[in-house]
């Protein structure tokens, strides 16, 4: 990815981030204040200068009163089939990971997300949960450290992992090569 498409896609989800602020007439302090973040460092998200971790990212949907699932950019599918071509969407370039929503957005009882996971990338150093009974990572290629609590997993390809989502949790791939990842989870209600 070149460096003025990955400052594109960042900025793709910061325009996201700020049109559902804007919509909802919340102010970038209150925002700001409610996800645990600075109010400049939230300014610098929504103009696509910062990436934020899975956890800030997490908090900031929270404080707008909205799941992970809206900011993934990409066509609205309707019905139960979602074609590969159709997938939507959320890019982490400074964290070195895309994220496919494979089940239809409106999906209230499951959630599936395919994640490749650049060598060095993951979810960031801060660990993070949320408001689902359980989770199943399985690791499709590659490696990919998982970080549950207290303890650690160093799953490789074939493996998998169910554990609590209300558990701080954390991941990286320790490389060399990239990670294909696929995610299983009850959305979180909001």
């Amino acid at each position: 990815m070149s460096r003025g498409a990955e400052h594109e896609e960042t900025f793709e989800l910061g325009t996201r981030l700020r049109a559902l602020r804007e919509q909802r007439g919340l102010s970038l302090r209150s925002v700001a204040e409610e996800a645990g973040v600075s109010e400049s460092f939230l300014s610098q998200v929504e103009r696509g200068i910062a990436s934020p971790s899975i956890a800030s990212l997490q908090r900031v949907a929270a404080a707008l009163g909205t799941p992970l699932a809206p900011l993934f950019e990409g066509p609205r599918t309707s019905g139960r089939v979602v074609r590969a071509s159709e997938r939507r969407r959320m890019m982490h370039p400074k964290r070195q990971w895309e994220d496919s929503l494979v089940t239809p957005p409106g999906s209230s009882k499951l959630q599936v997300i395919l994640s490749v996971v650049e060598p060095g990338g993951g979810s960031g150093d801060e660990p993070y949960a949320h408001d689902s009974d359980e989770e199943c990572v399985l690791v499709l290629s590659g490696r990919l450290h998982i970080w549950v609590g207290d303890e650690f997993y160093d799953l490789g390809e074939g493996d998998s992992l169910l554990f609590e989502s209300r558990i701080p949790h954390r991941n990286r791939n320790p490389g060399p090569t990239k990670a294909e990842v696929l995610w299983v989870t009850t959305p979180p209600s909001y």
